[in-house]
């Protein structure tokens, strides 16, 4: 196996899971049914500034490229913060403190990323899992924007949704560096895995709390 192929596997094992994530539905959960511009937004402030923590507590932890490589995602990751922070204060109305109510723990992966120990596991649940469920998040982002009319914003979220995207490439160039067994390669998938596995049952347990069927309907 080699990085590519990890990503492929687990798109086709997630499939259904990814699928859904990525449904209109997914700002329903997310947000509680509050569908404005701020709730939104402080879903994707969540993420950014949940990804800074954890990015930051591997780096202490890792060493060389590894150790760079996650002080670099810690690092966009802040950037995204501050950049949605800012989107999040200019609206009208909005709390100019907007960046004090915003709590990683919010975050539905958190708790799941700080579950994972060493360099293979936290590679593909950091690099791979953790993108593959923002694409989605960041797609939804900018189709809501889009259809509030708000440019702007949508902009933003699609130069966040592109720094995914070269997360999930520099993944798996490091990955294909990290593993060297049939067994990293178990790992990593596992974990992958892992990550989409905790979105989505915090997708189905938020939709059903609300009454609202996860499945789409056919």
């Amino acid at each position: 196996m080699n990085g590519q192929e990890l990503v492929d596997a687990v798109r086709e094992k997630r499939a259904t899971e990814l699928d859904r994530l990525g449904s209109d539905k997914y700002l329903i959960a997310a947000t509680g049914a509050d569908l404005e511009r701020a709730p939104v937004l402080r879903t994707v402030a969540e993420s950014a500034v949940s990804g800074r923590e954890t990015f930051e507590r591997w780096s202490e932890a890792a060493v060389g490229d590894l150790a760079t490589a996650f002080g670099s995602a810690a690092e966009t990751e802040a950037a995204h913060f501050d950049r949605v922070v800012e989107s999040l204060s200019a609206l009208p109305n909005d709390d100019a403190e907007a960046d004090a109510t915003i709590d990683a723990a919010d975050d539905p992966l958190h708790a799941a990323l700080a579950e994972f120990d060493g360099a293979v596991e936290r590679l593909a649940a950091g690099f791979v899992g953790r993108p593959l469920v923002a694409d989605r998040a960041r797609l939804q982002a900018i189709s809501f924007f889009v259809n509030e009319a708000d440019e702007v914003r949508a902009d933003l979220a699609r130069d966040l949704r592109s720094d995914t995207q070269d997360r999930l490439d520099e993944g798996i160039a490091l990955l294909d560096a990290t593993c060297e067994t049939d067994a990293d390669w178990e790992r990593a998938q596992r974990a992958a895995e892992g990550v989409v596995e905790a979105a989505y049952d915090e997708y189905v347990d938020a939709l059903e709390a609300m009454g609202v069927d996860p499945k789409p309907v056919c």
